[in-house]
């Protein structure tokens, strides 16, 4: 009974030692099992609701500054790589020229304006002196016609004296012929004879202030014919008042435009002075700087470059096959190599056409055999919340990133 007893408990053990060994082969696979099909579902995860590309870098403004005005440069603010914040100085050139330029734009402003008030002033003065002219010139008219019609009528009578004297000097010549042989035969007096040759002198003289009298009235009809012309010309001139008040009235306005361009060139010519002292548009950094103090700049002149720090963001040129579920608005985990950093963003563009397309030498294929290549699209991401998560700017354009757009 003994020996029974120990037999089966001898054969338990080696029974023991055979069954552990699968058990821990088991818990291996199982783990290895789980781990795989972990990074499975990490990678469908990832393949599945997020889409990333090494193919991005950092992109930003470069901004040439130069120079808006010609001038001499008599100091320079900054030096290469140095770091400069917006309004910060750059670079100064001599005011002294365009000081003078805004003395005399004032000066020329002042007598704009004293000239506009002058011709201001004229317009009233101008409508109350063509006014009156008008009235005067009415009644000189007037008077000029009653001075014509009365010069007529002397004119007549003259001409009826002239008549009259006329009769008279032929008669009294008549009697005159008539008396002399009979003053020779005596059949009449002495007496009555000098009494016919005084009527007769008498009577050719009368006729002679008559024809002269006659002569002054058609000089006077002349005359008054002379200034009912100038009368009827003076009225017309008159009659012009309103084209005269409406001269005026351009004048005016003509020297207020004058005044206008006058403060147009003070304006200017206070513009040239400030560009004689140049600010930094951005913050960013100075590079390739190549002014230098007492040189000669030329308007547009490049003197240094600014590398903008604030307005950057991010190109990342995707596959096509990657772009099927992306769109503007959907959020970017960005991860910069420089900095060890990730950054938030949001896509904001996608670009209109692939960079084969867009390069200098597009692709062509003349020979008629394709080959489909798989073609990359820029994709503009900004970021959203870079003053926070870059304070010291340490992101710079160029550098290579890697984003993870969230599709999904």
């Amino acid at each position: 009974m003994a020996e029974t007893n120990t037999m089966p408990a001898k054969a338990e053990h080696p029974a023991d030692t055979e069954i552990a060994p699968p058990r821990r082969r088991r818990g291996i696979i199982i783990t290895v099992v789980v781990l795989l099909v972990l990074i499975a579902l990490g990678v469908w995860w990832r393949s599945t609701y997020s889409e990333d590309t090494d193919d991005a870098q950092v992109n930003g403004h470069i901004i040439q500054i130069s120079a808006r005005i010609a001038g001499q440069v008599i100091h320079v603010d900054v030096n290469e790589n140095q770091f400069v914040r917006r309004g910060d100085p750059i670079a100064e050139l001599d005011p002294k020229d365009f000081e003078v330029a805004v003395e005399n734009a004032q000066a020329a402003l002042d007598s704009a304006r004293a000239a506009a008030v002058a011709a201001k002033v004229f317009v009233p003065i101008t409508s109350v002196n063509t006014g009156s002219n008008l009235r005067s010139a009415d009644a000189d008219l007037s008077g000029a016609h009653a001075a014509v019609s009365q010069a007529q009528e002397q004119f007549d009578a003259a001409k009826a004296r002239v008549a009259q004297a006329q009769a008279n000097n032929i008669k009294a010549q008549s009697d005159l012929t008539r008396y002399t042989p009979l003053v020779e035969k005596d059949v009449i007096s002495k007496q009555q004879y000098d009494a016919a040759v005084d009527a007769a002198d008498s009577d050719k003289a009368a006729l002679a202030d008559a024809l002269a009298s006659q002569q002054a009235a058609a000089d006077a009809v002349r005359v008054a014919h002379d200034r009912e012309t100038q009368a009827e010309a003076s009225l017309k001139y008159a009659q012009t008042a309103p084209q005269q008040v409406a001269f005026q009235e351009a004048r005016a306005k003509q020297a207020e435009a004058q005044v206008e361009q006058a403060q147009a060139e003070l304006d200017q010519a206070r513009l040239n002075l400030s560009y004689t002292r140049i600010f930094a548009p951005e913050a960013g950094i100075i590079t390739r700087k190549s002014v230098e103090i007492n040189q000669n700049v030329s308007a547009g002149q490049n003197l240094m470059t600014l590398v903008s720090l604030e307005d950057i963001w991010i190109t990342a040129n995707f596959k096509e096959t990657q772009l099927r579920h992306m769109q503007a608005g959907q959020k970017v985990q960005i991860h910069v190599d420089s900095t060890g950093k990730d950054y938030s963003g949001r896509i904001t563009q996608i670009g209109g056409a692939t960079g084969s397309v867009l390069s200098l030498f597009p692709p062509e294929n003349a020979t008629g055999n394709y080959v489909k290549v798989v073609q990359r699209l820029p994709v503009r991401i900004d970021f959203t919340n870079l003053a926070r998560e870059d304070p010291n700017h340490e992101l710079r354009p160029g550098l290579s990133v890697e984003p993870k757009v969230w599709v999904k």
